[in-house]
């Protein structure tokens, strides 16, 4: 994701400080990356100094001086070209997950080699398996919480779509892995 899109987008419902820009992501992304103060506000720096974003005064409001941030005409006409654009799919079919596997074969037979123990492929998937299911658990009760807004039950179920996908890989991968190690000794 985009942070600086993202700033933009909610600079685009008009001017914010800095900290209300952090509680705006954090409302309306509940389920991505946390983004921290410090990158709210590096980012509107270099939003201003690319003429994205612009300085719209200060104020103090009784506490601490806080700056005032604006989308510029620039900004908007940015904002209109990312949010127009396809976001293309994955370049890459490879993830962490099935470089764990390949490794647990590669490891296992050097390991076999000189008579000690390996990682086990299909123990890793077994694994892995119970650690998506945990979490597809903990996502579908936040959707089905009482009071939960529309944001949080979008999120979730982009989330669980994905896990959903990565669990029926590693059924189809553990039945396959016999096949996969011979692949992985043989190259």
């Amino acid at each position: 994701m985009s942070t600086r899109h993202v700033l933009l987008g909610l600079l685009a419902a008009g001017p914010c400080h800095g900290y209300d820009l952090k509680r705006q992501y954090d409302a309306r992304f509940p389920q991505a990356r946390p983004l921290a103060y410090g990158q709210v506000y590096t980012t509107l720096q270099r939003l201003v100094r690319d003429g994205l974003a612009a300085v719209e005064g200060t104020d103090s409001d009784g506490g601490p001086e806080r700056t005032l941030y604006g989308s510029t005409d620039e900004g908007a006409r940015e904002l209109a070209r990312w949010a127009g654009e396809i976001t293309a799919p994955a370049p890459f079919v490879t993830n962490e997950i099935f470089a764990k596997v390949v490794v647990s074969i590669l490891v296992a037979a050097a390991a076999a080699r000189t008579g000690q123990g390996g990682p086990d492929a299909v123990a890793h998937l077994r694994a892995q398996r119970a650690a998506h299911m945990e979490r597809m658990r903990e996502l579908t009760a936040l959707k089905a919480a009482p009071g939960a807004d529309l944001s949080t039950v979008l999120s979730a179920d982009y989330a669980l779509v994905h896990l959903d996908a990565d669990v029926r890989w590693m059924t189809t991968t553990t039945a396959r892995i016999d096949t996969l190690t011979a692949e992985v000794h043989a190259a």
